[in-house]
């Protein structure tokens, strides 16, 4: 078979089987074939790099590998698992088990991010990212404000090893420092109290009882830690929103992701809170608010 037509007979075998979600839009039959076909050539890339790659000439075992990884996809695991990458804000990142695969979702985190801090008028800028997972954020924001000086931490040492890896592969390592611990913990030993100007998150938000019925693809193969935010989903928000008056600086910003249905209880609780001045939601393509910027008094 030339490669064309094995190329067309893949595909509508992926568009027949393949199971999409739509946290992962960037995923379809047709990206996801071309990633596949990239690792089979010994060139593993997110599905976005893959869209732009030219396809090479496929021997007889790097077909045999294709259709393995094509199956693998269609058993359920992972495409960022399967290829390794994952893109974030044009970075290509390295994804696996560790931590939980950066969604395109969480670019509206991060741009909001960096939209405030490139209106700060300082020669360098304190910046904290909790639940980093793969460090996805936290390296977004350090290439894109180069004034910005990055702590992040996660509480699973898993995923701060594959977000060192992540940092050292971009080259930020003199500007991203990552730690293992428990939310804000990690900097209270590093006298950070005060002096940040923004701390970032994008939490687990996933209330405990919607977890069985969360797709497999998730539930089965991306960290439980990463996504489970306890009774009401908002466990971990509720703490971050009390510790983050430590560390942020007058007129500092805490911004972070929430899930769908919980901006607006959200603004409500932190608004009330004298610590903060101000608090408005950011909303995605379809109005939904989905990230939370609050300004401390």
């Amino acid at each position: 078979m030339n490669q064309n037509a094995l190329y067309e007979t893949l595909l509508a075998e992926l568009s027949r089987n393949l199971a999409l979600l739509p946290d992962k839009p960037e995923e379809t039959p047709h990206s996801t074939l071309r990633a596949l076909w990239m690792l089979a050539a010994g060139k593993p890339l997110s599905v976005e790099s893959a869209m732009a790659a030219e396809l090479p000439e496929l021997d007889g075992k790097q077909v045999e590998k294709l259709r393995q990884t094509i199956q693998q996809r269609l058993d359920g695991t992972p495409l960022a698992h399967i290829s390794g990458r994952q893109s974030f804000m044009g970075l290509e990142l390295l994804a696996g088990p560790e931590a939980l695969i950066p969604r395109k979702e969480t670019e509206l985190l991060a741009g909001s991010a960096i939209e405030l801090l490139r209106q700060q008028e300082k020669d360098a800028l304190n910046v904290i990212d909790v639940c980093t997972g793969a460090g996805n954020v936290a390296l977004a924001i350090a290439n894109a404000v180069q004034q910005a000086r990055v702590y992040a931490s996660d509480l699973s040492q898993e995923a701060v090893q594959l977000a060192k890896k992540n940092t050292e592969l971009h080259d930020l390592t003199g500007r991203v420092a990552l730690y293992t611990g428990d939310l804000l913990d990690p900097f209270r030993p590093l006298g950070m109290e005060g002096k940040v100007d923004m701390i970032t998150c994008n939490p687990p938000y996933i209330s405990s009882a919607k977890v069985p019925a969360m797709a497999s693809e998730i539930s089965e193969h991306e960290p439980e830690m990463a996504f489970n935010g306890g009774v009401f989903g908002i466990n971990l928000m509720r703490k971050l929103i009390a510790e983050a008056t430590d560390f942020i600086r007058e007129k500092g910003h805490l911004v972070f992701e929430v899930g769908l249905g919980q901006g607006p209880a959200m603004e409500k609780q932190i608004s009330k809170l004298p610590a903060y001045q101000s608090v408005k939601t950011v909303a995605d393509a379809q109005g939904n608010a989905r990230v939370v910027i609050a300004q401390v008094r």
